[in-house]
Order: structure tokens, then sequence, then C-alpha cells
């Protein structure tokens, strides 16, 4: 009677656990980690950003040093010595002179809009940036909660077996069950001990993984995050590869990269036009009374004719850069639309899992578990029956934590893949 009852509070308990597989937690831990808490602080202190981000600043900088003119010549000469008789204001003993080189062929304000574009492709560079550590982020956030999901999942099978193996002992002590159900039952316990420190390493991997992207020591505490929770999504391929077309940085880069290639064909163009050089001289005269005793003015120009072959290349050049990047926008637009397609089918795919084990395999593994308890309890069916039942039942319940969690990476990889947030910052993970 008293072992009939054991057995009644071994079936009873996981049952009432494993049914709340689909229930969300009302309150959540009270230090649970907030998404929006860790993806705000890793764009906000992760190093790898702040170096692009950085490199986008020194970029806008190299505009306005594009844009400029040649620098202002100023110059004096001073008569040192004189190997000649002649009076003292026959002859200057200083020239001051200054000169500027006019852009009149308008070189300068093609570099200028070359030196916008590489500035403009830098900031998409940060954009690609961003996208990615806020991607790898969430996948880190997902992946924890999920290890906890499996701790979780992994206890309740350590208690379970711990119970059977003290059930199988009574049974094999009077003679009722043999040696062998025990042996069993220790083995499978000791698989879940080693299962739980693999999980526990993997907890500790994804809190070091996301210290490191917040810019934290690796062993700095972090709480628990928010348990998952399954919000369907669904994703029109044509949309999002529109989206994608229109948003990704690889393709904005690409496109102004072909903007700063035109420019410096233009200038290339352009350097075969001479530019003026303007010259203001004044003299003075060592015993004129005056200062300045004459001022002369004239102009010089470069000729570039007579260098053909220089400009010639140079043209060339910027013309084959132009382009190879026009290639490169085209590579890109095709593998844009097959990397979208490929990452859209990741996750219907794990969408349909997550759906068929929430609604289907869990449901039909529970229901396995109640038809084994009014078996067992018939005496139809032996107690090894009945565990093994509920095991599955809770290993259907892990596989669910994690085709929800490669869901939910998905989601995050195809926000990332085209570019902005197709679901309208529609976050599967409790905040």
């Amino acid at each position: 009677m008293k072992l009939n009852l054991i057995c009644l509070l071994i079936v009873t308990a996981p049952l009432v656990a494993a049914a709340e597989v689909n229930k969300p937690d009302a309150d959540g831990p009270s230090d649970a980690l907030s998404l929006d808490q860790v993806v705000n602080e890793v764009l906000r202190n992760n190093p790898s950003l702040k170096a692009a981000r950085a490199s986008w600043e020194a970029m806008k900088q190299r505009i306005p040093q594009a844009r400029a003119w040649e620098d202002l010549r100023v110059g004096i000469d001073a008569t040192v010595d004189r190997f000649v008789e002649m009076p003292r204001n026959a002859m200057t003993d200083f020239k001051y002179s200054a000169e500027q080189t006019l852009p009149l062929a308008g070189k300068n304000r093609r570099r200028g809009e070359a030196a916008a574009a590489e500035a403009a492709a830098a900031f998409e560079e940060l954009r690609r940036r961003e996208l990615d550590l806020t991607a790898r982020a969430r996948a880190a956030c997902y992946r924890l909660a999920n290890a906890y999901e499996q701790l979780a999942v992994t206890g309740k099978n350590q208690e379970l077996l711990k119970q059977f193996l003290e059930i199988s002992r009574a049974k094999y002590e009077v003679g009722k069950q043999s040696q062998a159900d025990v042996l069993v039952a220790e083995t499978d316990l000791g698989k879940l001990l080693e299962a739980r420190f693999d999980i526990e390493r993997q907890i500790s991997e994804e809190q070091s993984r996301l210290n490191v992207l917040m810019n934290r020591p690796a062993q700095a505490p972090l709480g628990r995050p928010a348990g998952l929770a399954f919000v369907p999504v669904e994703f029109s391929l044509d949309r999002l590869q529109s989206m994608a077309l229109t948003h990704r940085p690889e393709l904005h880069t690409a496109r102004w990269k072909i903007a700063a290639a035109k420019a410096r064909w233009e200038a290339a163009r352009r350097e075969r036009i001479p530019d003026p050089t303007v010259r203001i001289e004044a003299s003075q005269y060592n015993a004129a009374a005056q200062t300045i005793s004459e001022v002369s003015a004239g102009f010089s120009i470069n000729l570039p004719w007579f260098n053909r072959k220089k400009y010639k290349a140079a043209i060339a050049e910027a013309l084959s850069m132009k382009e190879s990047a026009e290639h490169e926008l085209e590579a890109l637009q095709t593998e844009t639309l097959g990397m979208v397609r490929d990452q859209l089918k990741k996750v219907e795919t794990f969408h349909h899992h997550t759906e068929l084990f929430r609604d289907r395999i869990v449901p039909l593994a529970q229901q396995a578990v109640k038809a084994n308890q009014v078996s067992y309890e018939a005496d139809k069916s032996g107690f090894l029956d009945l565990i093994v039942a509920q095991r599955t039942a809770l290993d259907a319940e892990s596989m669910y934590w994690s085709h929800l969690t490669d869901y939910l990476v998905a989601v995050a990889e195809l926000e990332a893949a085209v570019g902005t947030d197709p679901k309208h910052q529609t976050d599967s993970l409790a905040k």
C-alpha cells in the first residue's frame, strides 16, 4: 500500500510540471535579464562598434580636406651679395610673393563628392556592425534562456529518476523487480548528471558571450533572462526581398562605392584641364624711401598635355574601379535575394517545429503519461513503462524549448540580414 502511494506521487508531480510547458511565468524572476537592456548596453559599450563609429567620424573629416583649395604659397627673396657696381636703388634687395592655384576645373569638388560617398559607405559599415551585434546579443539571450529551461527540464528528470530508483530498489528487495531495473535507473541518473554539467557549461558560455558583447568582464554576474514565449509571425518572401534590397547596409555600401568611383572618374578626366596659378610680387629697393617700391602680378599653368599617358592611365583606372563597383553591386543584389530566401526558409522550418511540438507532440506525450498511469493503476503495465512515457514527455518539452530558441534566433538573424525589423519590433523574449 505504501509502495503504491509513493508510485502515485511520482506519477502525479511530473504531470503537473509538464502541463505548464506553454504557460508563461506571469511574474518572471525578480532579477530578470532584460533583452532591451542588453541590446542597449551592447550598442553603447561594445568596443568594435566604437571603432566603427570612430572610423566613420574619421571618414567625414576627409570631406573638407578633399574639397579644399591648394594651400596659399608665400615667399621672400633677399639679395645676399652683389658682385657688380651699380647704384643702390638700381636693383631690389627684397622680393615678397604670394601665389594661389585656382581650381577652375572643379577637381576639388569631384574629390569632395568621392570623399562624401566614402564617408557614407563607412556609415553603412557602422550600421552593419550594429545589426550584427544586435542579432548576436539577442541570440545569446535566447540561448541563455533556453539553457535555463533545459536545466529545469533536466532537474525534473533527475527528481523523477531518483524516485524511480527508490521504488525500483524497494520492489527489488521484495522480489517484484529484477536488479536490471535498478541498474538502468542508476545509469540514466548518471547520464542526467552529465547533461546537467553540459547545460551549466552552456550557461557559463552564454553569460561570457553576453558580457564580452557588453564590454564587461567575462565573469561579471548576470541576471536570469525572462522566459521564452512563442509569438508566431508571418513573412512574405517578396516583401522581405524588397526590404532587403532597400535597407541592407552592404547594398548601400556598394551604391556609395559606385558614386565615389564615378566622382573619381570625373576628377581624373578633369586632371587634363590645367588650373591657373595667380602670383603677386612686391619688390623693395634698398635705397628707396618707401617700403614697397613696385608690385607685379602674373600667372602660370601646368601643361598636362605633354604627359598624356599618365592622365589616360588614371582615367582608365577610375573607369575600371567604377565598373568593378557596379559588378559588385549586381553580385550583392543576387546574393541578397538568395540569402533572404534561405533565411526565411529556416524561420519557417523552426516555426513549424515549434508549433508541432507545442500543439501536438507535447500534448500527446502528456496524454501517453496519463494512459500509462491508468494502465499501471489497473496492473496492466509495468512501472517502467510509466517512467519511460514520462521521460518521453519531458524530452519532448526539452525539444520544444530548443526549437523555440532556434526560431527566435532565426528571426533575429533574418532582421540582421534584411537590414531592418520586418516584424515591427515584436520581440518574442519577455522583457
